[in-house]
């Protein structure tokens, strides 16, 4: 097989999960704001995902969250999902827009509210067990906004206790995937502040409890790609949450902000076998000012866009250069993969997938958008609130 045979055959093998709350209404922490056409049910959200998969060929799974997405048959909306071309994705759970966990949820003083998160996690895994997903994803908003407010290691207790409760439930094939977030809501200590925590608390519970990297989830400077290094090296990392962000947890379209860094991610991927190692490819993303689909396809095409710039790194060349100390001709290296339009050959493995080579005009071209506009007038758009 020919290098660039090769380039082609791993960004046909790759898949970008999308969320179903990435297609509902979203906005600031002041405002949603609504749009005409957002879906008003989960499975309107997967009608829109199979959209983004049909015209893409690179997103063939869809995340729910609970309780956004609770139905009373989740076989059926499995069916549903496969009968439209996608899969149901990963589980992420809700512990955070309750009044009772004002304090917190699994680190909460109380343990009637510890319980009571609890309780949805393990929920979340029976939702796992019906709709044949692998993943649960557990984000905690959980952490304390004034010194003294609660104690700091006994909050930690407490989460280890909850995380070995829902790991111990967990089916042969499943895995946890812990994400963390440097901070917000909490703003003194956050409970699962960074990769370190969640990478010490995924240890002791075992190789089906898996870190989750978010891309906007660090401070200004932070090298996230020594992150992704270090978690595949040390075979922990589970997945990518990929947004973007220009300030904190800002959730835009992936890229948007660096593309230079999510290749320098997509490289650490590459290099540390993250194609083969079981890594989900997923986006987080609140679409607030812009259309929700065609923005999707967009960041879908801006992940397969930094994928391919890190296959076609001289990852020869570049060993070499780095065993010689030439620094500068190690980063050339580097730079000639980046600054390499790759558009023409993903339009090339487009093609020769029966795709069309351009994403969005052909959704432009689709009439999907002013169907949904059309179709969904009346009833509750699906959203997150505020």
């Amino acid at each position: 097989m020919t290098e660039l045979a090769a380039v082609k055959a791993a960004l046909r093998t790759q898949a970008v999960e999308t969320p179903s709350w990435a297609y509902g209404n979203s906005g600031t922490r002041f405002k949603v704001f609504a749009q005409q056409g957002v879906p008003r049910t989960p499975r309107e959200k997967l009608a829109d995902a199979a959209k983004v998969h049909e015209f893409t060929g690179a997103a063939p799974t869809v995340a729910l969250h609970i309780p956004w997405d609770r139905v009373d048959d989740y076989a059926a909306l499995a069916g549903y999902a496969e009968d439209h071309g996608v899969r149901l994705g990963t589980i992420n759970s809700n512990t955070f827009q309750d009044d009772d966990y004002r304090l917190g949820s699994v680190c909460h003083p109380e343990a009637a509210v510890r319980r009571k998160a609890v309780d949805h996690l393990l929920e979340c895994v029976d939702i796992m067990d019906a709709t044949g997903s692998r993943d649960l994803k557990l984000w905690f908003a959980d952490g304390t906004n004034y010194p003294g407010q609660d104690d700091i290691r006994a909050r930690q207790d407490r989460l280890a206790q909850a995380l070995a409760q829902v790991y111990a439930r967990l089916g042969d094939g499943q895995r946890m995937l812990l994400e963390y977030k440097l901070f917000e809501p909490a703003f003194y200590t956050t409970d699962v502040p960074d990769w370190g925590t969640a990478y010490a608390h995924c240890l002791k519970l075992g190789p089906q409890a898996q870190v989750v990297v978010d891309t906007g989830h660090h401070a200004p400077g932070t090298n996230i790609e020594f992150i992704v290094a270090t978690l595949l090296r040390e075979g922990r990392l589970g997945a990518f949450d990929f947004n973007s962000r220009f300030y904190a947890d800002d959730d835009l379209m992936v890229g948007a902000a660096d593309p230079f860094q999510l290749f320098r991610i997509m490289y650490e991927v590459v290099r540390g076998g993250g194609f083969t190692a079981d890594v989900a490819f997923m986006l987080d993303q609140c679409h607030n000012i812009e259309a929700k689909i065609p923005a999707i396809i967009r960041s879908v095409m801006n992940v397969q866009e930094a994928t391919a710039k890190a296959l076609l790194v001289d990852r020869g060349a570049l060993a070499a250069a780095q065993a010689a100390g030439d620094v500068l001709e190690a980063n050339a290296v580097l730079m000639d993969a980046y600054n390499t339009d790759v558009r023409p050959l993903l339009a090339e493995v487009r093609e020769e997938s029966g795709l069309d080579p351009d994403p969005l005009g052909a959704y432009r071209r689709s009439g999907w958008a002013e169907k949904i506009v059309a179709d969904r007038v009346g009833g509750l758009q699906a959203g997150w609130g505020a």
